[in-house]
């Protein structure tokens, strides 16, 4: 799945989702990467993929700390 389809299903999800649906969401999403993450090792190239992803993202400032989204969706929430 492409980072801008991601960035859309997340955009939509802190939009439409109260803060508690987003936390339970987060934990299985946790768990999930977790157990996908003990049965499939990743590969150096899916390794330095994911660096260079990053880094780009780094680069073009698409980056947002924990503070600032949270932020943002408590902001709207008392809207």
């Amino acid at each position: 799945m492409s980072t801008n389809i991601l960035t859309g299903l997340r955009d939509y999800l802190y939009g439409t989702l109260s803060p508690a649906n987003l936390w339970w969401l987060s934990e299985q999403l946790r768990q999930r990467a977790l157990e996908l993450r003990q049965s499939q090792p990743y590969t150096k190239e899916e390794i330095d993929t994911i660096i260079a992803e990053s880094e780009q993202q780094l680069k073009e400032g698409k980056v947002k700390t924990h503070e600032e989204v949270f932020k943002k969706l408590f902001d709207k929430k008392a809207l």
